[in-house]
């Protein structure tokens, strides 16, 4: 797959360099524990490739995998801290469309559109 397809190869090095930190930071708990690949793998759940990719801040890796991961190394209450909502702004506020805004069910709006 391209860097100019859609997909997630697709991200810019803004997005990415953050990930291949974060999986470098989880490599280096791994390894201060003496865990090898398999054994964190096997803790994980998952296949030692797919915590490779994980390790490599491959952008596909599951965010439930991640949460598993910091758990495991007791670092779990890091997640409070990431994208914190804006102030005032509480997690339970839904936002609703009137009824003229709504549209067919299922059909994305041209304005909703953010790509």
């Amino acid at each position: 797959m391209s860097r100019s397809s859609h997909g997630l190869s697709a991200l810019p090095s803004q997005t990415i360099a953050p990930l291949e930190r974060l999986g470098l930071r989880l490599r280096a708990h791994r390894v201060q524990r003496e865990w090898t690949i398999a054994e964190m793998a096997e803790r994980l759940l998952c296949s030692p490739n797919t915590l490779r990719a994980l390790e490599s801040g491959k952008p596909g890796t599951s965010i439930g995998l991640l949460a598993h991961a910091l758990w495991l190394f007791g670092e779990i209450d890091s997640l409070d801290g990431v994208a914190p909502a804006p102030t005032g702004l509480t997690a339970k506020r839904r936002v609703r469309r009137s009824a003229a805004q709504q549209g067919t069910a299922g059909v994305i709006a041209e304005n909703e559109r953010d790509f």
